[in-house]
């Protein structure tokens, strides 16, 4: 509907994620994202306001309910957070690939080096 139907130039490119209706009924709760900055954002905050009663209006017609749902735009803030920690994750990644480039490689352990462990940990030695 928001694609298609609502004509509003400031409803824009909106992703709806997720839309919750009470067991009631009466009140269903669409949650959006949008690409661009907090300007764009509270633009298409506005526009979809304004196209809240339309929205409504359309459910009705094809719901066929005797009571239509309360429609409430609610601008889905787990995005934005997903997308940080993304970006971290990103970064402690190459964090982590600089530093082992950086690091000189040690030399792998031998099955010498591994026996003589083994036997210091029997023996009761602390290994050197």
């Amino acid at each position: 509907m928001l694609a298609t139907e609502v004509r509003d130039p400031g409803v824009g490119l909106v992703t709806v994620t997720r839309a919750k209706v009470t067991g009631d009924l009466s009140l269903t709760r669409i949650y959006w994202t949008i690409l661009g900055d907090a300007a764009e954002r509270k633009k298409t905050v506005k526009a979809l306001e304004r196209a809240t009663g339309f929205v409504r209006h359309l459910l009705a017609e094809r719901l066929g309910l005797r009571r239509v749902p309360e429609v409430k735009f609610i601008y889905d803030e787990s995005v934005a957070a997903q997308s940080r920690i993304e970006e971290i994750l990103l970064e402690i990644h190459a964090a982590d690939a600089a530093r082992t480039v950086d690091a000189p490689a040690a030399d792998p352990p031998t099955p010498a080096d591994a026996r003589e462990q083994s036997a210091e940990r029997r023996s009761g030695e602390e290994p050197t």
